[in-house]
């Protein structure tokens, strides 16, 4: 375990991060990077005094210095401490996410954020940065969301919930329920119509997910990326005509590695599914 992991934003968010990759012990050293360097040291010595109750050897510190981020195995952009207090998604974010890109040297940037959809489009189209290399972390918060309210109707663990998300946030979201399932079993097998019904519903009501699911799915990505295990998770991305859209940020599986998104995943749809689809990017 050697490696180092830099948080953008020492707020709420970015110290959610922290503190959920630090519990799984993933890395050697993380840094929290905020304009309120105060703020930062503050939470980075929080959280390391939390390791002997918590169990977890990884280092933390706090900076306001974001060359920092040279070496780094993995960037993380999340929100800042304040004033104001918000996710880095504005003029100012976007400034320091290029200064992100100069120094990381190719590292994978995961944007933990609800709100930073436009910044990881930008940083492609502007900035010329690789789509590999982003990653929006914040549909894998969705998911764990939704399998959380499947298994309350099916009575059952989250754990025996398998499913994923496709579209775009905010009002166009598609659950792949024809290849999803409980206990390795479909779920159209498992839950009544009047069920799915109900929980097609309740879908849409989950976005935005909140900072501690937000940062639990933004910590699982970063895992993933260090330990190189070819995760699979839910991810926004840009995408490059997947469903015939170019030049537009959306959620697809995608297989993780060292580098980042090392391929991208397209699930089998049934006509209802990709209509939904086709209407959520015509949006």
């Amino acid at each position: 375990m050697s490696s180092r992991i830099v948080i953008l934003g020492a707020g709420e968010l970015g110290g959610t991060v922290a503190q959920a990759v630090a519990t799984r012990d993933c890395v050697k050293q993380i840094v929290l990077i905020d304009t309120v360097e105060s703020v930062a040291s503050g939470k980075a010595l929080d959280l390391k005094q939390s390791s002997a109750i918590d169990h977890f050897h990884t280092q933390i510190t706090g900076t306001d210095d974001v060359s920092i981020v040279t070496g780094a195995q993995v960037c993380v952009i999340a929100d800042r401490a304040g004033p104001p207090k918000n996710e880095w998604a504005d003029k100012e974010g976007f400034a320091m996410l290029r200064q992100v890109l100069q120094y990381g040297s190719g590292a994978p940037v995961v944007f933990a954020g609800t709100g930073q959809t436009e910044m990881l489009l930008r940083s492609t189209r502007d900035l010329g940065a690789a789509r590999e290399r982003l990653i929006g972390s914040a549909p894998e918060a969705l998911v764990s969301a939704i399998r959380a309210i499947v298994a309350v109707e099916a009575e059952c663990s989250p754990d025996e919930v398998s499913l994923s998300v496709l579209g775009v946030p905010a009002g166009g979201l598609v659950v792949v329920w024809s290849e999803a399932t409980i206990g390795g079993h479909a779920v159209e097998h498992v839950l009544s119509q009047a069920q799915l019904n109900r929980l097609e519903t309740r879908v849409a009501k989950l976005w935005p997910p909140g900072p501690y699911t937000l940062g639990t799915a933004a910590a699982r990505i970063v895992q993933a990326i260090v330990e190189s295990g070819r995760h699979r998770a839910s991810v926004l991305t840009v995408l490059t005509d997947e469903f015939g859209v170019r030049d537009r940020v959306g959620i697809l599986q995608a297989l993780l590695g060292q580098r980042g998104i090392m391929q991208v995943q397209v699930p089998s749809l049934n006509t209802r599914e990709r209509v939904k689809l086709e209407s959520a990017f015509e949006k």
